[in-house]
């Protein structure tokens, strides 16, 4: 196989895993490597490998034809722009119409489980509005729809760690956390697999866990006891904003307790396994290995 396959976000967390693991774990020849970023001197490490590294402003679509071109097969990796107004979903609906100007045999997009109307997540219609215009583009296409992040307990677990307590809307709901690299892994095998058929997977751990449940592994793991304290989505907005959380954000965090209480995050598959060939990290190993930032 000898497609180019360029990153979008290459200097961001997942987009650097994703070029980590096609240059070392999947051994593509760098110069069959597009990392595309907004900032290019963040990249200069990737450039020193031989990687070709180009500007791409969501903002712009004729900065992204330009900086797609001569790649078959792209990755778009969602933006972090969360403002709710629609910026997000008009900066990936730019990508794929450069993709289509570009000529792009392959065009590749990480979602989110369940996007569809009716997700009580704030920024789901920005995911299920991208798949719509992708599948609209006539581009073959493989939508990986990542669960939740391990590395997103960051957000909550040192709060309760340290106080005892661990406020939540969630219920009894589950979710699977997954480490970002196991998906990121899972991606670049994606990308370079060469596969031409449409398809999307939801990328999840090995395990769904209820909060009790992560909070029982935490004092296992720690030794610190955590009291789970349930809360209305109401009341859990305005103690993430009394704790400091910013107001427009304090909504959105509570949107993911509502979508696990809801059971749309809930399910498990062996997608990271099926693309990766390699098992995930269980949510026990996530706290063992990070058990001294997390206790702080």
């Amino acid at each position: 196989m000898t497609d180019t396959l360029l990153v979008t976000g290459a200097s961001g967390q997942l987009g650097r895993g994703v070029v980590d693991h096609l240059l070392d774990t999947l051994k593509v020849p760098p110069a069959r490597i597009i990392a595309a970023t907004r900032n290019p001197e963040n990249l200069a490490e990737l450039a020193a490998r031989g990687v070709i590294i180009r500007q791409a402003d969501f903002d712009d679509t004729a900065s992204l034809v330009e900086a797609f071109k001569g790649a078959d097969r792209i990755l778009i990796v969602s933006t972090g722009e969360l403002d709710l107004g629609g910026k997000r979903l008009k900066q990936h609906e730019n990508a794929v119409a450069a993709a289509r100007q570009a000529g792009v045999s392959h065009l590749l997009y990480t979602s989110m489980p369940n996007p569809e109307p009716g997700s009580p997540v704030l920024f789901a219609g920005d995911h299920y509005g991208t798949e719509q215009a992708i599948k609209a583009s006539g581009i073959a296409y493989t939508i990986f729809r990542n669960g939740w992040y391990q590395e997103n307990l960051f957000m909550s677990l040192p709060h309760a760690i340290a106080s005892g307590h661990w406020y939540t809307s969630a219920a009894d709901g589950r979710i699977a956390h997954g480490a970002r690299d196991d998906m990121a892994a899972a991606i670049a095998a994606g990308l370079a697999s060469g596969a031409t058929e449409s398809t999307t997977y939801t990328l999840t751990g090995p395990q769904a866990h209820t909060v009790a449940e992560i909070a029982a592994l935490v004092t296992d793991v720690t030794g610190k006891p955590i009291e789970v304290v349930q809360l209305s989505d109401e009341a859990l907005t305005e103690g993430l904003k009394a704790a400091g959380v910013p107001e427009g954000f304090a909504p959105i965090v509570t949107s993911f307790d509502t979508n696990t209480r809801s059971g749309r995050i809930g399910m498990v598959t062996d997608a990271i396994e099926t693309l990766s060939g390699r098992k995930p990290q269980s949510l026990k190993q996530f706290l063992e290995a990070n058990k001294a930032a997390l206790a702080g």
